[in-house]
């Protein structure tokens, strides 16, 4: 197993991470031109991001279990073609149904790199190297959905909406050339488990069984929902509630950007000298300070105000960014035969509720930022139970397994 993580790997895999994501909303700074062509409501634009939130949830099942039967690299290669050619029918779309229709399979398809990259981390390295590796391509992957609307508000001033779509097909196809030439093969076949449905049922039902997985996976999904909420709330929060322009997202992203890109570096930092359950402590005590600190701020301002009102945003992504990499450690440790199907299903998890909360729940609470406040304070706090309901499970595991050793000496010594 390899020591030090290759540059041009890493690359590649941070690109990997980053397209799925950074689809998301490219699109957002484009949503008055889009409606306004298609004759489109507010609930309608909505829908693009919930449907390819739901698409790629759903195939988020399939792509870990694929890669562990099929290969990573087939099953990277495949997807990212899918998703250029998705992309184009995104830019020649005529109605509003076909731009869902196409989103659609872009979101079918582009959890591929994105789920089997980190497999392939996994694979290829161990202990901190790992743990620095995911923290570095964990930013790119949590950097991309604040980055996307302000390189869609760009690409917007240069030319018609549809460039946006032309700009991710175009990306897509690097992406797809750069797999071909350099994407290792990180699982060889004697490793791989035959795709069969019962097998498939059985490793998803071992996962659902397991006592520490759901306080994980809901720890991951709340902490980065909690940001998600203002990613997905960011047409309304900024041309709604700070009175800024499409070209100024910024305002919203940037504090984000900067918060995730220094939560990474933390971590990657903190990887063998802090253990893994102090660093995700450390990340849930910024993420409650910056909640507590953003409902005060908006209880006390009338009115949401630059730079006041996105100062403890980019706090709060510190403390994601710090935590999450240690959290899919942990997760995708808990099954080692089964890390592809790991990731397919904490993913799942994640899209599913972030799916909900675009499509239903961000309409009701963004039209207030104390709403948005306390929501996302509340999904941090829930991110927090869980964990801290997954570390009382490890203190019993532990503290059962050292009786039984003990017991196993004691019985051993009489014999």
């Amino acid at each position: 197993m390899s020591v030090v993580p290759k540059r041009g790997l890493t690359v590649l895999l941070a690109g990997l991470a980053m397209f799925g994501p950074f689809a998301i909303d490219t699109m957002f700074p484009a949503f008055p031109a889009i409606a306004a062509e298609f004759g489109a409501d507010d609930f309608a634009m909505q829908q693009t991001l919930s449907i390819y939130l739901i698409a790629l949830a759903v195939m988020s099942l399939v792509h870990g279990p694929l890669s562990d039967a099929l290969g990573r690299r087939p099953v990277v290669i495949g997807g990212v073609a899918v998703f250029t050619l998705a992309s184009i029918g995104c830019a020649l779309t005529w109605s509003t149904e076909s731009l869902w229709m196409f989103r659609a399979v872009q979101g079918m398809c582009a959890g591929a790199g994105w789920i089997v990259a980190r497999a392939i981390m996994r694979d290829l390295y161990e202990g901190p190297v790992v743990q620095r590796l995911m923290s570095n391509v964990s930013m790119l992957f949590t950097v991309a959905p604040a980055l996307a609307p302000m390189i869609g508000g760009w690409v917007l001033l240069m030319g018609h909406w549809r460039w946006i779509f032309w700009f991710l097909a175009l990306w897509g196809a690097l992406l797809l050339v750069a797999s071909i030439w350099r994407l290792p093969e990180s699982h060889p076949p004697e490793r791989r488990i035959p795709l069969r449905a019962g097998a498939l049922v059985g490793g998803y039902a071992e996962m659902f069984m397991d006592r520490q997985f759901w306080p994980l996976a809901i720890a991951g999904t709340m902490n980065f929902s909690a940001l998600f909420l203002y990613i997905s709330a960011a047409p309304a929060f900024v041309v709604g509630l700070l009175k800024l322009g499409p070209q100024q997202f910024g305002w919203l992203f940037v504090p984000a950007v900067c918060g995730m890109f220094l939560g990474s570096l933390l971590s990657s930092r903190l990887a063998g000298r802090y253990s893994v359950p102090r660093t995700i402590g450390l990340g849930y005590t910024i993420m409650l300070i910056a909640s507590g600190i953003n409902v005060v701020v908006a209880l006390i301002l009338p009115q949401p105000q630059i730079p006041w009102s996105v100062l403890p945003i980019g706090l709060h992504a510190i403390g994601i960014s710090l935590s999450f990499p240690s959290l899919v450690v942990l997760l995708l440790d808990r099954f080692p035969r089964h890390r592809g199907g790991a990731s397919s299903l904490q993913a799942f998890v994640s899209l599913v509720f972030n799916a909900v909360l675009a499509g239903l729940i961000v309409v009701f609470v963004s039209g207030s930022a104390l709403h948005l406040a306390l929501s996302a304070a509340g999904l941090t706090a829930i991110g927090f139970i869980a964990w801290r309901i997954f570390r009382t499970r490890v203190h019993v595991e532990e503290a059962l397994a050292g009786a039984a050793a003990a017991d196993a000496r004691e019985v051993s010594s009489i014999e």
